[in-house]
């Protein structure tokens, strides 16, 4: 756990012992207990503690990292006890809204302080029981996953060999401070589609702008869980989702007139039926952070440039390369145990006498090199048609991308016909301004400029699986909004059987 980490937890403890202390202040009063105490950080528990009967540990729980949270919303319920509060609702609005709760109960004359015998009299029935318990687990839950952290299962490839599919992974949510859900209203532990009746999980009627406690920025080349900045629009059918992006669709269906391609999907909405997801909603990625605000990036010929230096290599990156060996046929089990080799099928495909395409990590190639099994190496480039801006100025390809700047908070882009595609959807759909060209000039909001401050951080992100990822080169920047937290532990790891190598390691 980060230093980071630690002071968000600590933050979070003391605001839930303070945030009830202007209610509390006048419940001591009618509890005798001297209501200054009220306002000092787990002085005011102590004291509930003591006047509650119950023993006396349970104030010194309260310390256990996150645990601790729980045991300080019991101590508040056992205190609101006293003042013959049983019911259900006001157990729940102890915990939930204790802040706006514990005033009423405080300041009302009409509420009297009735001392631990009333609580001793009080019987819960078994389904209160249960009820309580229930509720209790739900709302634990839904605060770690909100602040601490989240499961993650690695459903594609896009990460090899960093990341296995079927890794199961604890994102942590204090690395980048926690954000508060958009869509509050939701069915717990689902995302945004309910199991069987494939309805909507979550409802729009209350929608928070984004709000992230305890920001710290993210680092370059940290593994981060983000929602898929293109999963705003989604065609509604289990083979399109994030599978088969709606504006991969629209792209394809146009012959690659975007425009175009959206009517033909708009007027055809039975076979193609449109959902779209509020930010929090969107499919969950995981890919690595390569270029991060302010950053200027470019790829030529398959390597990473970062401000005109050649970027990080992650260890487990691999590419396509073609290469010739010296030897007349390969030795499967050597390629297994020596170069990293897991999936012959898919790693090495023959292309005629002794060359083949190879997908290797950059260890791998190396070292095939040094022990005089290669002859020659080069990058076998992919071409794609989808690339990010999808103009008809930047021809960039998956391995010769660029130069291209990643927008930073309170910095100014002069817009011009050159840059226009790269930047509109940040404008337009990320910070939400009206943006249009008339007469080969730009309108935001109504007024003519070609002035942009940006007011959000934007990312870079790429699998490192780098020819078979849908990342940042197709759907382009990923504004600060989407950011979920950072990839932290390997928890449990699945193919055909436990991966026992992989479990517990953390992930770099």
């Amino acid at each position: 756990m980060s230093s980071h980490d630690l002071t968000v937890i600590i933050i979070i403890s003391l605001l839930i012992v303070v945030l009830p202390a202007v209610g509390l202040y006048k419940m001591f009063q009618k509890a005798g207990i001297p209501a200054w105490k009220a306002f000092v950080p787990f002085l005011n528990t102590w004291e509930m503690v003591r006047v509650s009967g119950i023993k006396q540990h349970w104030f010194f729980w309260q310390f256990i990292p996150v645990v601790g949270w729980f045991i300080s919303l019991w101590i508040l319920v056992e205190f609101v006890k006293l003042f013959n509060k049983f019911r259900f609702w006001q157990h729940a609005a102890t915990v939930l809204v204790g802040f706006a709760y514990l005033p009423i109960v405080g300041f009302d004359e009409k509420e009297k302080y009735y001392g631990p015998d009333i609580v001793k009299k009080h019987k819960k029935s078994a389904a209160r029981e249960w009820i309580d318990a229930g509720v209790f687990a739900i709302v634990a839950a839904t605060l770690i996953r909100t602040f601490v952290f989240e499961a993650y299962t690695i459903p594609t490839g896009s990460m090899e060999k960093t990341l296995l599919v079927n890794d199961f992974l604890f994102v942590s949510k204090l690395s980048y401070g926690p954000r508060i859900p958009n869509t509050p209203l939701a069915i717990p532990f689902v995302h945004h589609t309910l199991p069987v009746t494939n309805t909507k999980s979550y409802s729009e009627l209350i929608h928070i702008p984004y709000t992230r406690w305890f920001a710290t920025p993210i680092k370059r080349n940290d593994v981060v869980v983000f929602n898929f900045p293109a999963g705003d629009t989604v065609i509604n059918l289990e083979e399109y989702q994030s599978r088969n992006p709606y504006y991969d669709v629209a792209w394809q269906l146009g012959d690659r007139n975007m425009d175009a391609g959206r009517e033909k999907i708009l007027s055809n909405p039975d076979q193609y039926p449109l959902i779209v997801r509020p930010v929090d909603k969107k499919e969950n990625y995981i890919k690595r952070c390569v270029a991060i605000a302010g950053d200027t990036l470019q790829i030529i010929d398959g390597v990473l440039y970062i401000d005109g230096k050649k970027a990080f290599l992650p260890p487990k990156m691999q590419l396509y390369y073609e290469v010739t060996v010296k030897v007349p046929q390969l030795d499967y089990d050597l390629l297994k145990d020596e170069y990293d080799f897991d999936k012959i099928e898919e790693e090495l495909m023959p292309i005629g006498g002794n060359r083949y395409r190879m997908m290797l990590t950059n260890e791998a190639k190396d070292k095939m090199i040094k022990n005089g099994l290669i002859d020659s190496v080069s990058v076998l480039k992919i071409q794609d048609d989808k690339i990010f801006p999808r103009d008809n100025i930047h021809h960039w390809q998956v391995d010769d991308f660029g130069p291209l700047w990643v927008p930073k908070k309170g910095a100014t882009l002069t817009i011009t016909p050159d840059n226009f595609s790269m930047y509109e959807r940040a404008i337009r759909v990320y910070e939400h301004n009206e943006l249009d060209v008339r007469g080969g000039k730009y309108f935001i909001n109504g007024q003519q400029t070609d002035k942009y401050t940006f007011k959000m951080d934007y990312f870079w992100m790429m699998g490192d699986n780098r020819h078979q990822s849908q990342d940042s080169r197709f759907w382009g920047f990923v504004p600060e909004d989407h950011i979920v937290g950072e990839a932290w532990l390997i928890w449990m790891s699945w193919d055909k059987g436990v991966r026992w190598n992989r479990m517990f390691s953390s992930i770099h």
